[in-house]
């Protein structure tokens, strides 16, 4: 039997967060390779159950079979409670252990921790679980009864087909999954409003993250000057975001015939916005990304690993990290002492920690990308898109997701774990595992730039 020191290291609120994910991995892997989870005639091997499984807890997307024509009714079901349990789980978890770091900031929403047992607070709980879940299933739902609509008025589906297709992807885009039941992902709705829109606006709810829908749907929203330090940083910024990603695919791509080229102006304006708003948010496509021109493709691997939101779902470094990095970068031009934000000083440990985050997640990304350029033929743009892409949880792809070798698939199945795991627990930990030094070391300057 497991006790002391050992079992209290597994009810650290990190190593629960990778058990729960891990299991539920299992469980989907397990589910995948039964026979009535394929159509009839297809097989299911064990690295592609693993990959689907992964892919839908972690919220990612990327496919290794063709989602509709592979997976049999109850294949695609699994693999929507996946991503509807990988949702709730992420934004709970991350919002139970962001809350319990704003615990030793000093931010409004606090959770209490038992020191002997590291647990939390069972009320404090409750109601942050309460809050993901209502908030998922009103925006999901409404997401679904438009989508639900359109595919039963528009194109002629049974209003069964249609509810099931509308579900679907508003789950989908709500937990930045990206996944469609089509081989073309979206494409053939490109120029449909009532399709687009709405999978935009239920993707960049959940982008938000949940701290920042809860505080707004408190009533804070009215008067903007009472939100917190992280929301007036979250929502400008990751809406700036989304208006650059926007700007960069209509300037570069507005002519080009493969991308926008073919279409009016109303019509590309609807594209535009759709692939501005997927690089941060669900990564479902209504053009060929195989298509996007190399400046187009660099800006959607940088929008990828910034990501979404913190406690959100998406993946990525998130939102105010970039920010924060920012912030850091602008005081130091200006020869500041310390860093300033919005009439509040950032800590020299929220920096380090933003600082930390960042290039770790360049390493992670960078790596992957060097194993993947050594295991395989294809180019750097398309390697490179690939692993931002399933770091950043986006599930975004240049088609070469089903033609990478095992190796390379297992590479990707790490990183789409890391980058949407690891990054939580991450912050959590040095916030959680703050030392003290009892003594300092003699201070030299050594030369930097």
């Amino acid at each position: 039997m497991i006790s002391g020191p050992a079992m209290s290291g597994w009810r650290h609120p990190a190593r629960l967060v990778v058990l729960a994910f891990l299991a539920a991995t299992a469980a989907g892997t397990a589910l995948f390779m039964l026979p009535v989870a394929a159509e009839p005639g297809r097989s299911t091997g064990l690295l592609t159950a693993l990959f689907t499984a992964v892919s839908g807890i972690t919220g990612t997307g990327l496919a290794v079979v063709d989602t509709g024509a592979h997976w049999s009714t109850f294949g695609e079901v699994v693999l929507l409670v996946l991503c509807q349990i990988g949702g709730f789980g992420i934004m709970t978890m991350a919002s139970v252990l962001a809350l319990l770091v704003s615990h030793r900031l000093g931010l409004h929403m606090q959770l209490t921790v038992k020191t002997e047992t590291n647990t939390l607070n069972l009320g404090h709980v409750r109601r942050v679980i309460a809050g993901v879940v209502t908030i998922s299933l009103a925006v999901e739902a409404i997401g679904a009864a438009v989508l639900a609509t359109r595919f039963w008025l528009g194109y002629d589906m049974t209003l069964g087909r249609a509810l099931y297709e509308g579900v679907f992807h508003a789950v989908s885009a709500f937990n930045s999954v990206g996944l469609a039941l089509y081989p073309d992902n979206l494409m053939r709705f490109a120029t449909d409003p009532w399709i687009c829109l709405p999978v935009v606006a239920v993707a960049v709810t959940g982008g938000l993250g949940f701290p920042v829908l809860f505080e707004i749907l408190r009533g804070r929203s009215r008067r903007r000057g009472r939100w917190s330090l992280h929301t007036k940083i979250t929502v400008p910024v990751y809406l700036g975001l989304i208006a650059v990603g926007t700007l960069v695919v209509l300037t570069v791509e507005w002519s080009k015939a493969g991308t926008l080229g073919p279409y009016g102006v109303g019509e590309k304006l609807l594209i535009g916005l759709f692939h501005g708003a997927m690089p941060g948010t669900a990564g479902f496509n209504t053009i060929d990304i195989a298509q996007l021109q190399p400046a187009t493709m660099l800006v959607h691997d940088v929008l990828m690993f910034i990501g979404g939101g913190s406690a959100g779902t998406t993946g990525g470094i998130k939102v105010t990290t970039f920010a924060l990095i920012a912030f850091v970068l602008l005081a130091e031009v200006r020869a500041e002492p310390s860093v300033h934000v919005m009439g509040r000083k950032i800590s020299a440990e929220v920096q380090r920690q933003a600082v930390t985050v960042a290039l770790l997640g360049v390493g992670v990304v960078m790596t992957a990308t060097m194993i993947l350029l050594a295991t395989t033929q294809f180019r750097l743009d398309d390697v490179l898109f690939e692993t931002t892409s399933a770091f950043g949880g986006v599930g975004m792809s240049t088609g070469i997701t089903a033609k990478l070798p095992p190796v390379a698939q297992l590479v990707i199945i790490v990183l789409m774990f890391i980058g949407r795991v690891g990054s939580i627990t991450l912050v959590s930990a040095l916030a959680l595992r703050e030392r003290r030094r009892r003594y300092e070391l003699p201070e030299e300057r050594p030369i930097v730039g």
